[in-house]
């Protein structure tokens, strides 16, 4: 079972409203808003997905890399470099 299995709704809730926000966008270029106003909403829909990803990123440390931490061996080296590779992508973001 992954981390994020027990916030899962909540999970698919967000992102459902996050999904409202693109297709707001879409609207507003379809209705020729101005360049400005859709750039807010381009960065109030990308924090949106950071925030999603950050704890989405938590839920993961807690429970994957917890769990590997407790059976010890090469899974824990393995899950604590996947992390980082992750949050290096975030980064570049």
């Amino acid at each position: 079972m992954h981390g994020y299995h027990k916030q899962k709704d909540e999970h698919l809730k967000r992102l459902r409203r996050i999904e409202g926000q693109i297709r707001g966008l879409q609207r507003m270029v379809d209705e020729d808003t101005y360049c400005i106003d859709i750039l807010t909403q381009v960065s109030a829909s990308t924090k949106a997905l950071q925030s999603f990803a950050l704890q989405l990123l938590e839920e993961h440390l807690r429970h994957c890399v917890a769990d590997a931490a407790l059976k010890g061996g090469d899974e824990i080296d393995a899950k604590v470099e996947e992390a980082t590779k992750a949050i290096a992508r975030m980064m570049r973001t």
